[in-house]
């Protein structure tokens, strides 16, 4: 296979997994948008929301992906549990925790599908519960996908999620929605450059986010709603 083959390989790998009709439940996510709005927090404040998000929830994650992705084509598969540890340790809220497990087992069960006797898909099949940012991490060891283009695959997924609940929650034109995606390109691939050269878990950033978590927790003890988180 060529470099241009890898590549191209890499390219359709990051289409799919940005892809949200994936038999992963990511359908069921709003970003936190669902509980923020419920709570009272203005649609005016939806970028907002975005751009906190980028600098703190989803650049732990998009960390922890790279470092997972690091261990594995080093061969340190069997410290997937200690970089699940750690993102674990840098998120207070179980709510968000067990979403993550639940997104967990939906992606590993995809990667089961696609690269059943690739050693990096069996070493996570063989650890329980790990979150849904090391199960991308071994996607991209599988797949081939580089540190940079899976950081920013965790940033354009995390922003078009809010995005596309926000159709569902506070219904505007779609157009304007894609615009308030193209308009975060920048702060996506600043939050990737963060974290594209870390190798290890204990150089994921621990980046609070108290607001996103309380929320998080109200929303998973609500008798109505329309996303999981």
């Amino acid at each position: 296979m060529t470099h241009a083959d890898t590549a191209d390989r890499a390219d359709v790998l990051l289409m799919l997994l940005a892809d949200s009709r994936l038999p992963t439940g990511a359908h069921t996510q709003s970003g936190g948008l669902e509980p923020a709005l419920l709570d009272g927090m203005p649609e005016s404040a939806i970028d907002n929301l975005l751009r906190v998000r980028l600098a703190t929830v989803t650049l732990v994650e998009a960390g922890t992906a790279v470092v997972a992705r690091s261990m594995v084509l080093r061969g340190g598969t069997e410290d997937l549990r200690r970089c699940d540890t750690a993102w674990r340790a840098r998120t207070a809220s179980a709510a968000l925790r067990e979403n993550a497990t639940v997104l967990g087992r939906g992606y590993l069960r995809l990667l089961q599908g696609l690269w059943p006797d690739a050693p990096a898909v069996i070493a996570a099949s063989g650890v329980r519960n790990l979150c849904r940012a090391v199960v991308l991490g071994v996607a991209a060891a599988a797949g081939g996908l580089d540190a940079g283009r899976l950081a920013r695959l965790i940033g354009y997924d995390d922003v078009q999620s809010v995005c596309a609940a926000a159709l569902k929650l506070a219904p505007a034109d779609p157009v304007a929605a894609a615009r308030r995606v193209l308009a975060l390109d920048e702060p996506i691939d600043e939050m990737a450059c963060l974290v594209e050269d870390l190798e290890e878990p204990e150089e994921i950033p621990a980046a609070a986010a108290p607001m996103i978590e309380r929320w998080a927790e109200q929303h998973a003890v609500a008798e109505r709603r329309l996303f999981r988180a």
